[in-house]
């Protein structure tokens, strides 16, 4: 029996939109007998559905809620799902929203991430099967729900059509997303708990409710590290037990190889199927995007495509981060297409071949709307240097935003104006760009020319028991405790956890090295990656070194103190300098060559800007602190203060590694 059989209850459609949509429940087998529920959404009521392709979201946080994230245009109401899936019906699309495995309505239990491979095969394998499915899945979806997709593609998904992810998909969880440099990613911890509120558990138990809305979170980071029962998930042992589990592991081994977390050892079982990649300069995902986006670029034939906005995590429709607004230019609805849903669509029209009227197959669509054209790009003047697509694609390969170019000033939302405009190009780091390297000098300088003194270092104290407060940055669900976006390092407030008072800036802290190159004579654009390859010593067995890339403003009227702006930060843990598999302590006054890599970023510094970068031993709550004991973090009781040293001279020439438009002639 079919699942849509009006004969059964569970199948029985159900008008929406006057008659215009019809939603079926869905009871989808996967292998191990578990059912998982879903909603079809079709333009006609049945029993005779045509086959068309089905557009396929999976989704832990409720096939019928409203998602921010789900935002379609700046100026409209949040779209409910059945708004959205009407635009697709009206497109001869049939849609599928499903619950994840142990959310909403679908049986069996919830692991975060980990069975999301074997159960979207499934779920793709048995819709590919339907007499209402011309065998062609597309998926879609945002933030964990492109975790999902890149799961099933890495399982070899039979019948993957195409793919639309949105500010996720794992390339390696390790890397970006639960672990950065080794260090554990602590909104894991924020996304827990808000997660566990909305749980079946909750749902069934009012008592467990409300001890879990009544969880002091900021208290309870100040008591790390956890351990069992004595953490704010303790009242839900199921959920404290994957966080544990995920804080624990803490090498790269068997649990991140997993294809769910792990597209980089998978891909060559990804479907050879047309592939989006969409991403945010403030967003955690932005290394696996990018990732994701050149990798299978260069090993399928399938066009694979890269969209990279200046917004927080799914915020596309907004023109703002944090404390800094990048104009009405920012914004996909309105600058790319005349929507979000309006973009998808005419990219899976042409991922399909449907644009012209045609089905991708040799035949009519049997009308399918006529793509009207490409995305609007504004910003493609912006680069009028940029080399000529070679595939004589409609939609550019690459599509990102270069922020900057704004007067710095205060809008009358009390954000900084810092402006920016869309390029696009063929590839990523942009072909116009080139590395450059920036060297560190004991006076604070960044500069091109190598260190020439035979000894010169900078040394500080790290006490884990006063770490460097996050200020933004790539985060999401991190709130209480943090926020992502761009906000002035010159002006912590009470909204930065762990800040205290006088609120003096965070490069005045004696455990922050700043360096800085002069006021810039000409606009500097920066698109690429972003590392430091730092020359260190100390006296503790492990400790950690952080990177933070800076734009500083110069001083005007609404900010006198001028506004150091921040770009992307990383970290990295000094037990893993040789390989994340196998830990190796330090021997206290040896000196190390460590890397310290930092999300890719695009940004235009202004001429009378300067480009910083900050060093330290701590980011935190973004990142859990390092003891400097030498235990794991998620066992230890004690912590020790860290003499840290970085190294500046001649046999030790530690220096940023940055992408520059024109190469090192940007700063002749």
């Amino acid at each position: 029996m079919t699942s849509y059989d009006t004969t059964s209850h569970a199948g029985r459609p159900e008008a929406l939109h006057g008659g215009a949509l019809w939603r079926r429940t869905l009871r989808v087998p996967m292998r191990d007998g578990v059912r998982l529920a879903a909603d079809l959404y079709t333009a006609s009521p049945g029993p005779e559905v045509p086959a068309l392709p089905v557009l396929l979201e999976r989704t832990p946080y409720g096939r019928r809620a409203q998602r921010g994230s789900d935002q379609d245009r700046g100026d409209a109401p949040l779209p409910r799902p059945e708004d959205i899936a009407r635009h697709f019906t009206e497109a001869r699309y049939h849609v599928v929203r499903q619950d994840c495995r142990g959310r909403g309505d679908s049986e069996g239990t919830f692991v975060k991430y980990l069975g999301e491979g074997a159960d979207g095969a499934d779920t793709i394998a048995w819709l590919s099967d339907q007499p209402w499915c011309d065998g062609r899945v597309v998926m879609t979806g945002v933030s964990y729900s492109a975790h999902v997709q890149a799961a099933a593609a890495a399982e070899g998904a039979t019948g993957l059509a195409a793919m639309f992810q949105d500010s996720g998909g794992f390339s390696s969880a390790y890397d970006a997303g639960m672990r950065m440099g080794g260090a554990f990613e602590l909104k894991q911890v924020t996304w827990a708990l808000r997660h566990a509120l909305r749980s079946p558990e909750a749902a069934a138990d009012p008592v467990l409710s409300e001890a879990l809305l009544r969880v002091d979170v900021t208290g309870w980071f100040g008591a790390m590290p956890w351990r069992p029962g004595c953490t704010p998930l303790r009242h839900l042992p199921a959920y404290e037990d994957y966080l544990l589990e995920q804080w624990r592991q803490d090498r790269f081994g068997d649990y991140y190889r997993t294809p769910a977390i792990y597209g980089r050892g998978f891909y060559h079982r990804f479907p050879d199927a047309p592939s989006l990649h969409m991403g945010s300069w403030y967003d955690p995902y932005v290394r696996s995007t990018i990732e994701n986006f050149t990798a299978l670029r260069e090993l399928k034939s399938a066009p694979t495509y890269l969209v990279m906005g200046p917004w927080t995590h799914g915020h596309r429709c907004e023109t703002y981060a944090g404390d800094v607004d990048f104009g009405p230019r920012a914004t996909l609805d309105g600058n790319l297409a005349p929507s979000y849903l309006e973009f998808r669509r005419r990219w899976f029209d042409r991922a399909l071949g449907r644009e012209k009227g045609r089905d991708g197959r040799g035949g009519e669509d049997g009308g399918s709307p006529e793509n009207t054209g490409t995305p609007e790009n504004p910003g493609t003047s912006e680069n009028p240097g940029a080399p000529e697509n070679p595939e004589n694609e409609d939609l550019p390969v690459v599509q990102y935003f270069l922020m900057g170019g704004g007067d710095g000033r205060r809008d009358a939302a009390g954000r900084m104006r810092h402006g920016g405009a869309w390029r696009t190009d063929t590839r990523w780091p942009p072909a116009s760009t080139a590395p450059v390297a920036l060297y560190f000098t004991t006076k604070g300088a960044l500069t091109t020319a190598p260190p020439t003194a035979a000894a010169a270092s900078v040394t500080y104290d790290f006490d884990p028991r006063h770490p460097v407060p996050t200020m933004g940055g790539q985060v999401t669900s991190g709130e209480p405790v943090m926020t992502g976006g761009a906000y002035d390092q010159n002006a912590p407030d009470a909204r930065v956890y762990g800040a205290r008072e006088p609120y003096l800036p965070l490069d005045s802290r004696p455990d922050v090295i700043s360096l800085s190159t002069p006021p810039l004579e000409r606009d500097v654009v920066l698109a690429g990656r972003v590392a430091a390859r730092l020359y260190i010593s100390t006296t503790a067995p492990d400790t950690d070194f952080t990177i933070k890339l800076i734009d500083v403003h110069p001083p005007n009227a609404d900010y006198p103190h001028g506004f150091a702006m921040n770009l992307t930060d990383g970290i990295a843990r000094c037990r893993f300098h040789r390989s994340y598999e196998k830990p190796e302590l330090l021997i206290p006054g040896e000196v190390y060559e460590i890397e310290v890599t930092a999300p890719d970023t695009a940004n235009r510094f202004a001429a009378g800007h300067r480009i910083r970068l900050d060093v330290s031993s701590s980011n935190f709550p973004r990142f859990d602190v390092n003891s400097n004991t030498g235990e794991p973090e998620a066992a230890a009781r004690r912590t020790a203060i860290a003499v840290n040293t970085v190294h500046m001279d001649a046999e030790r020439p530690s220096h940023l590694r940055v992408w520059l438009e024109g190469g090192a002639d940007a700063l002749a």
